[in-house]
């Protein structure tokens, strides 16, 4: 995850950003996590300010999903958790509804637009339920579990990620303008 040198009293000021990586055989220690690591590598990218990666890795199903974000959002007070896995058609893909029985609103402007922009690469795109939604401060977007597929997304999604932080409240973020340009009204 990102190096970042800071006093412990610092880390209460520097941005969360979680990682939830949802899969059975992740879990359980069958194959080494790639999605995770392709979120990490594209934050390294492109937030500018200051951040902490906070990583875990959850077996499918609603329930896991669910207790997973509620951690990550109410104890390891996370500003934008980013969930890998789980969002397609198989009885086991279950993020969307463990995702919907934490969040308080739906965003659904980052499921249609993912959706969209991964259309245009792979045909079997509108099989995908990513959504996103706001608990408190934090904001939480499902991604797919491809690689490829979640920096299709993050591109397509991350302009408008900092201003929607601004306006719930969450600890603000800079973005590298030679990855992303963000969209921040003007006073």
């Amino acid at each position: 995850m990102k190096a970042t040198r800071t006093h412990e009293s610092q880390k209460k000021d520097l941005t969360r950003i979680g990682i939830l990586v949802i899969s059975d055989r992740a879990s359980r220690g069958e194959y080494s996590d790639q999605s995770g690591k392709a979120i990490n590598e594209f934050l390294s990218r492109a937030v500018a300010s200051n951040w902490i990666a906070v990583f875990k890795i959850v077996p499918d199903g609603a329930a896991s999903v669910a207790q997973g974000l509620i951690e990550m959002c109410d104890s390891e007070d996370c500003d934008l958790i980013l969930t890998t896995g789980g969002t397609g058609p198989a009885p086991r893909d279950e993020t969307p509804e463990g995702t919907r029985l934490v969040i308080t609103r739906e965003l659904h402007g980052f499921g249609e637009l993912m959706r969209r922009v991964s259309f245009e690469d792979v045909p079997t795109a509108i099989l995908s339920r990513q959504l996103a939604g706001t608990r408190g401060h934090s904001l939480i977007v499902n991604l797919p579990g491809r690689p490829s597929s979640i920096d299709i997304c993050l591109n397509s999604i991350f302009p408008a990620v900092p201003y929607c932080l601004d306006l719930i409240g969450a600890r603000t973020i800079e973005v590298n303008p030679e990855v992303c340009t963000t969209y921040r009204p003007s006073v």
